[in-house]
């Protein structure tokens, strides 16, 4: 397992983990941290979105004993990150979406500021799945493989969850209206 925990499995990466080895913990961290990011994102702003991927891994790895099944592992993470940005959110005092945005570096832009809050008030499935793709740059089969889904389930999130987008950032544009 040491010589390429780069090339293991999810699966054998969660069992040597298990047992200690903290390279198989540091490639978890490198194939989920983003998909952990999007899942804060959905709910908090930037900078808690941070704080709440530094906890979540904080937690795992404390927590990796409990993981029975290691193929498991990637829809109990993602259980483990909504439930943490949702404390988060609510420390806050907000609901699932953070009222306002804390600073970060480089300031995003008003079209993005917007088009993330349009993002927010999607659907979950959308919200998630569109946040891994936008925003951390994940492909299909990445979101599938991070979040349990299938491919043709990311497949069809993604798409009506743009279709969604498309329509709430451009209403006119979704009805085939004229300015």
């Amino acid at each position: 397992m040491a010589a390429s925990v780069v090339d293991a499995t999810i699966a054998e990466l969660v069992v040597a983990a298990q047992g200690g080895n903290h390279a198989a913990f540091t490639t978890l961290y490198a194939r989920f941290h983003r998909a952990v990011h999007a899942v804060a994102l959905a709910r908090v702003g930037a900078a808690d979105a941070a704080d709440v991927v530094q906890d979540v891994f904080a937690r795992a790895w404390t927590r990796l004993d409990s993981v029975r099944e290691p193929a498991a592992f990637a829809g109990w993470l993602m259980t483990m990150a909504r439930h943490r940005a949702i404390d988060r959110a609510r420390a806050r005092g907000g609901g699932d979406a953070p009222e306002r945005e804390v600073a970060v570096a480089p300031a995003p832009t008003a079209e993005a500021a917007a088009a993330l809050r349009a993002i927010r008030a999607l659907p979950e499935a959308y919200r998630e799945t569109l946040l891994m793709r936008l925003v951390e740059g994940l492909s299909g089969p990445e979101i599938a493989e991070r979040t349990g889904l299938t491919p043709e389930s990311v497949r069809v999130n993604l798409h009506r969850g743009m279709k969604l987008l498309r329509e709430r950032l451009d209403p006119q544009a979704a009805t085939g209206g004229t300015p």
